[in-house]
C-alpha cells in the first residue's frame, strides 16, 4: 500500500476589505437620494411610484405623461413644469436659458398642445456674476419668442454661496389642446409604427464634450429646439397621433420602455434604421455609451397607426426640425412591456431601462 502523503493546509487569501468601496450602480434600497434618482431611469421611476404618487394621490399625475391635460372653463389645457440644473450653463447650441423654454414647450407639445404662456423661476447662487445671469435671461427671452410663447410671470430666489451651483431655473407652462386630440402612452397599439424626428444622442454628447473637455474631431452642437411647430404640422395630417414623447433623460430607450409598459405592448426597433450621427456614434464608442440612452432636447418619438405613418413622415420631413425623420420600429404583440432591437447581424438584444443615468446633469 502506498504511503499516504499529508499535504499542508492551504493558505487562504485574506478576506477583502470593502471599506471605502463604492458601487457604480446604487443599491435599490439606498436610504438617501443619489444622482441616479434624477436620471430618468429605474431609480427615478421607483422614487415617483413609491414616494411621490402615494403622497399626491392625484389621478392626473398617475398617467406619468409629459404634461397633464385638464379641462377648465370649457377649454382643454395642457399643463407642465420642469426644472433645469444643467452643467455647464452654456454649451454648443444653447444654454440653460434655451433649455428652460424648450424643455417645457416640448412637454406641452407632446400632449398635442399649442404652448401659450410660461412662468419662470430663477434660483441664483450668491456670487454668480450678473453678466452670466443677464446672458441666460436674454437667451431665455429669445427662445420664448422663437417658440411663440409669452413669459407671463416669474420669481427669483438667492441661496448661500456653495448651495446653488450657479443658476437653477424652473419653468411651468400652459397650452391649448386641439379638439379631438388624445395623445398618451396608453394608446400605443400592436401594429403601430415608431418614428423618430431626427438624429439622436446629440445633446448629451454636446454637454459631455464641453463638460469634460473632450474633442471628437468636430464640434458637437446640441439639438435644443422647440418642437411645437413640428407637432402642429403632424396634427395637420391627422389628429389621431397615438403617442408623442421627447426622449430627454434616458434617451430613446427609456422613453420607449415607459411607453411599452404603459400600453402593455412590445416595441421592436431595427438597429440599421436608427439615425445616429457619425460623431455621436464615435463619441459613444470612445466613452463606452449607447446612443439609445443618450439625451436629446430637440427630437421627438411618434407612435402612429401604420396607415397614417407615411403621410405623417412626409409632413415631418417637410419641417426644418424633421428633415431626418425615420421609421425605426413597430409595436408588437410579443414581449409586452419590453423593447428589443434587431441587430445588423440578425440577432435580437433587449434594450432595458437603465438604473440611473449615463450622463447626469444634462438638462
Amino acid at each position: 500500500m502506498a504511503e499516504q502523503v499529508m499535504l499542508p493546509d492551504p493558505v487562504l487569501p485574506a478576506a477583502p476589505n470593502f471599506d471605502g468601496w463604492t458601487c457604480p450602480l446604487p443599491l435599490r434600497d439606498y436610504p438617501t437620494i443619489v444622482m441616479g434618482h434624477g436620471g430618468g431611469g429605474q431609480l427615478s421611476g421607483e422614487l415617483i411610484e413609491h414616494l411621490f404618487l402615494p403622497a399626491f394621490a392625484s389621478p392626473l399625475v398617475e398617467g406619468l405623461t409629459d404634461s397633464a391635460v385638464v379641462t377648465l372653463g370649457g377649454a382643454r389645457l395642457a399643463f407642465s413644469t420642469d426644472s433645469f440644473v444643467v452643467q455647464p450653463l452654456f454649451f454648443p447650441g444653447g444654454s440653460i436659458g434655451d433649455l428652460a423654454v424648450n424643455g417645457t414647450v416640448n412637454d406641452l407639445a407632446m400632449s398635442g398642445a399649442q404652448p401659450a404662456y410660461l412662468s419662470c423661476g430663477f434660483i441664483l447662487e450668491e456670487g454668480v456674476e450678473l453678466s452670466v445671469v443677464g446672458r441666460i435671461a436674454k437667451d431665455l427671452g429669445t427662445a420664448a419668442q422663437r417658440a411663440g410663447v409669452v413669459i407671463a410671470t416669474g420669481d427669483t430666489k438667492v441661496v448661500d454661496s456653495g448651495h446653488g451651483d450657479g443658476v437653477y431655473i424652473n419653468t411651468a407652462g400652459i397650452g391649448l389642446v386641439r379638439e379631438g386630440v388624445d395623445i398618451r402612452p396608453q394608446r400605443a397599439a400592436v401594429g403601430d409604427v415608431v418614428i423618430v424626428s431626427g438624429m439622436i444622442g446629440v445633446h448629451g454628447i454636446a454637454i459631455m464634450s464641453v463638460r469634460e473637455g473632450i474633442s471628437f474631431g468636430t464640434e458637437v452642437v446640441s439639438d435644443c429646439a422647440p418642437l411645437n411647430g413640428l407637432v402642429s404640422a403632424m396634427l395637420d395630417v391627422t389628429l389621431d397621433l397615438h403617442v408623442l414623447r421627447d426622449p430627454t433623460r434616458g434617451g430613446v430607450a427609456t422613453s420607449l420602455n415607459e411607453i411599452a409598459k404603459s400600453a402593455g405592448v412590445g416595441v421592436e426597433l431595427v438597429e440599421a434604421d436608427l439615425p445616429i450621427p457619425e460623431t455621436v456614434a464615435n463619441a459613444c464608442s470612445f466613452l463606452g455609451l449607447d446612443p439609445l440612452y443618450v439625451a436629446n432636447e430637440g427630437k421627438l418619438l411618434a407612435i402612429v397607426a401604420r396607415e397614417d405613418a407615411e403621410e405623417v413622415l412626409v409632413a415631418m420631413r417637410a419641417h426644418p426640425l424633421g428633415t431626418d425623420a425615420a421609421i425605426i420600429g413597430e409595436c408588437v404583440e410579443d414581449h409586452p412591456g419590453m423593447v428589443v432591437t434587431r441587430t445588423t447581424f440578425g440577432a435580437t438584444r433587449v434594450v432595458d431601462t437603465p438604473i440611473g443615468e449615463q450622463l447626469p446633469r444634462i438638462c
